[in-house]
């Protein structure tokens, strides 16, 4: 055993040596980033923000063999940088073709500190060099260092080699830390803080996993294989997840105190596979199809790869034996970014059955074809992901608690002139007759989580309470699987209780919205967490705060005799200050669960639409008062024609019809596309005048749908922004359906089915699917939730996406959840979902 160790210690170097001398040279491209088949290496293409700071997508990225492994790469003053911890404003970017480089200033306003970073293409590899023109500040001495953070599940279980000593890459979190004063602590985002000392007085400090001067990643992977030479200072490897579950492995060198020039060197290259392609990806729809409808896999593939001609369908037989079925021809479609596009239609396939694609030598999983494989698409979503995202209440699954109560003790005033880190802010009054931290009594009931935190996000609320409504007055759903007491606070899944679940979630949300109108006087901004260390809470939503007020008459952490209040500052806040826009937004959806909840919940009907009608007078009118230009004023605008057609359908009041008219014509005229769905929503309260005047519309957008297959191969609006575009593409597939169904002539069905084809699994970068446990074999299997620490999935949620990275690549992590952006599901979105999944199977229908 001890012969077979050392010959497997000298084989490894050998091995490394193989790999890079097979490797190309790194150019600087047009797109001004440095490449060779297989290796991305982007220079601050992406940038910091200032709104979440480090969301793990900016800076020295590199892209190896197609999947976007590091990044993060700059000046940095933590060892672990956190999610709000301080980040570098990119102030200049210089791309020189001639000399290969690029470089880029960084600048810490809090700190007057200036800093330069020179990456050179050098052979297999680049040259990172550090400048300073300046000395340190004496108060980052220690602090201030160059890191690069590698994803942790791409690495994890791997090998790695510092100084060739040899050790392996921890699944799980392991290291040791130390802490020291908070004195010492680098700022944090406007002074907020990201954790809780208990009153300790330190900050948790990882310490390194070793330290050296070369570091070779992953010698038993020639896909991640790297290697990283320091010249300057000793190279040091932290495990971030000692302080945060989304933390990536860092490698960090300290700058010199007292020292100008050129300061710190490395060398990174990355190991390139000679000849490597990446394998092609073919997009299909893991739900399946009907027998009648077009079937078209879309097949991305590497640029450097030569297209085949041909691509076949196999059925699966009862005796698990395969047969091909079909083979048809490859149509090439043309590049999109960074691939090559081609595309196989077996739309003539129409026996029910199961089937898989082979393309080469690559063979998807298996799906159906089948009448009824769009059925349940909505029910995960319904029946598990919005109830667990009940507020306000105890929810129980069989033997599972997905969580207790939260937030018994309410919420309280936000003081004056909060800028709150998650882009909320408080004005210089509170707009209400509380006083700053005093309890607003009666906000803790109902209402929707936002997403994969536990704030209630007022403007999400109102559309989802508004997409709850618009499910049930066109589609009556029935499905009964959830029990909901309002009075217990307690909800159960898969229990029925005799009422309609959509019912229910309109009662559920309209509570809590209802209540911010009446006791407040308008609508909150949010209910949102006044501690940074609760807002990023995982886990329990019960668990975030102790159900005690807080009493500041208390000693922290202190629980009064009466055990009645605490000195604990975990309480929400509510974000008052007034936007008569959301105040519209809210009069349009209280307009519409006065119709919904008559003959349910009567009372609460009732207050709806008062509530509606009071709203609607006070934000016009306040509205009017602002800026012709305004941004606020021009939301509501279009807040305004929703108004008043949803208070025309509740009420039967002309004068609301003719207001909603007077406005949306030349809403129209502006942008199609916005308003559309809108108008078409009013074609059942209308005459047919109003319908033929709307024609001319619809034709436009169908122009616009059109022109969407010569911009991508899927024919979808594609976001290219920094929140991936599910949200937009289901929009534009519910805008479809309803088209179709009052305008059958304009508008095909079959453009709707482009959309369930991207959202189960033809889209760029994978195939899954990206409804959680929606599609045959292979949904995403990761999700950012509440509990994306278990690297698992709530079912039902929808994903954002596949999220662009500036300037060419799309991804979407399936091994590593925590990218709110491409995997956080929201309760907007989810609903959004429900209502275009509810209006999507009428159409197939």
């Amino acid at each position: 055993m001890k012969k077979k160790l050392q010959c497997l210690l000298v084989a490894v170097p050998l091995v490394i040596a193989f790999h890079y001398a097979s490797g190309q040279e790194l150019k600087l491209n047009k797109l001004e980033y440095f490449e060779t088949q297989g290796v991305n290496v982007l220079v601050y293409n992406n940038l910091f923000t200032g709104g979440f700071n480090d969301e793990k997508n900016a800076g020295i990225e590199l892209i190896h063999h197609g999947v976007r492994t590091a990044q993060g790469g700059a000046v940095r003053l933590s060892h672990t940088p956190e999610q709000w911890d301080l980040v570098p404003n990119i102030s200049n970017r210089k791309v020189n073709p001639a000399s290969k480089t690029i470089e880029a200033t960084l600048r810490y306003a809090d700190y007057n500190f200036d800093s330069r970073v020179v990456v050179t293409a050098k052979g297999k590899g680049v040259e990172i060099a550090v400048y300073l023109d300046k000395p340190i500040p004496k108060e980052l001495e220690g602090k201030a260092g160059f890191n690069l953070e590698f994803l942790p599940s791409q690495y994890w279980n791997k090998a790695y080699l510092m100084d060739e000593r040899f050790n392996r890459f921890p699944r799980y979190v392991v290291g040791n830390s130390t802490t020291r004063p908070n004195s010492e602590k680098p700022k944090q985002y406007k002074g907020y803080n990201t954790s809780d000392d208990r009153g300790t007085g330190k900050f948790i400090e990882p310490l390194p996993l070793e330290t050296g001067r070369t570091l070779i990643f992953a010698p038993d992977e020639p896909s991640r294989l790297l290697k990283i030479i320091s010249q300057d200072a000793d190279l040091m490897l932290f495990d971030g997840r000692v302080l945060a579950q989304n933390g990536w492995f860092v490698i960090r060198s300290m700058l010199p105190a007292g020292k100008t020039g050129k300061v710190l060197t490395w060398t990174v290259e990355p190991n390139a596979i000679k000849g490597w392609v990446r394998e092609p990806n073919i997009g299909f729809s893991q739900v399946g199809y009907t027998p009648s409808q077009q079937k078209t896999a879309v097949i991305e593939l590497d640029k450097k790869d030569k297209p085949l001609t041909k691509a076949a369908l196999y059925k699966v037989g009862n005796d698990g034996t395969a047969k091909e079925v079909f083979s048809g021809n490859i149509v090439p479609w043309g590049d999109y970014f960074k691939y090559h596009y081609v595309k196989f239609d077996f739309t003539q396939v129409k026996t029910p059955g199961i089937y898989f694609i082979q393309y080469g030598t690559i063979k998807t999983n298996n799906f159906l074809i089948q009448n009824n494989v769009y059925d349940k698409i909505t029910d995960a979503t319904s029946d598990i992901w919005i109830p667990i995202h009940m507020n306000h209440m105890f929810v129980n699954e069989g033997y599972r608690v997905w969580h207790g109560e939260p937030f018994k003790e309410g919420y309280l005033q936000a003081p004056p002139n909060t800028d709150h880190f998650d882009l909320h802010a408080q004005g210089p009054t509170t707009d209400t007759k509380y006083k700053a931290l005093e309890l607003i009594p009666g906000l803790n009931i109902g209402g929707f989580f936002d997403a994969g935190d536990f704030d209630i996000e007022t403007g999400s609320n109102i559309s989802v309470v508004q997409n709850f409504v618009q499910t049930w007055e066109y589609f009556k759903p029935l499905r009964d699987q959830t029990f909901v007491d309002q009075k217990q606070r307690y909800v159960d899944l898969h229990r029925p209780d005799g009422t309609p679940d959509v019912l229910q979630f309109i009662e559920h949300g309209t509570l809590n919205l209802v209540a911010q109108a009446e006791i407040i006087g308008h609508m909150s901004q949010t209910l949102s967490n006044a501690v940074l260390d609760n807002y990023h809470h995982l886990g329990d939503a019960a668990s975030l705060t102790d159900g005690l007020p807080y009493n500041p008459k208390l000693g922290p952490y202190e629980v009064a005799p009466d055990g009645r209040s605490s000195g604990v500052k975990d309480d929400l806040w509510a974000f008052t200050s007034r936007n008569p826009g959301l105040d519209l937004s809210a009069a349009t959806m209280f307009a519409a669960v006065s119709r919904a909840l008559k003959g349910y919940n009567d009372p609460l009907s009732a207050r709806a639409l008062q509530q509606s009608k009071r709203l609607l007078k006070e934000a016009t009118e306040l509205l009017a008062k602002q800026p012709q230009d305004s941004t606020r004023r021009s939301f509501g605008t279009a807040g305004n024609i929703s108004t008043n057609l949803q208070l025309y359908i509740a009420t039967g009041e002309q004068q609301y019809a003719d207001k909603f008219q007077q406005l949306l014509w030349p809403a129209l005229d502006r942008n199609v596309n916005f308003i559309l769905l809108t108008a078409l929503n009013a074609i059942p309260h209308m005459d047919a005048a109003y319908k033929e005047k709307l024609r001319p519309y619809v034709v436009k957008y169908n122009d616009y749908i059109k022109g969407l297959e010569k911009d991508n191969p899927y024919g979808v609006p594609i976001g290219l922004g920094n929140w991936a575009g599910n949200g937009g593409i289901t929009s534009f597939g519910t805008t479809i359906c309803f088209a179709n169904k009052y305008f059958p002539d304009v508008v095909d069905a079959s453009h709707a089915y482009k959309v369930t084809n991207w959202l189960f699994g033809c889209h760029p970068y994978h195939n899954y699917s990206f409804v959680a446990t929606v599609g045959a074999t292979r949904p995403k299997a990761t999700f950012y939730g509440n509990n994306r620490a278990d690297f698992s999935f709530i079912p039902g949620n929808v994903a954002p996406g596949v999220l662009f990275r500036k300037p060419d690549h799309f991804e979407n992590y399936d091994d590593w959840p925590f990218f709110w952006g491409q995997n956080e599901g929201t309760i907007a979105g989810n609903t959004g979902y429900l209502i275009f999944g509810s209006a999507f199977k009428n159409l197939v229908k």
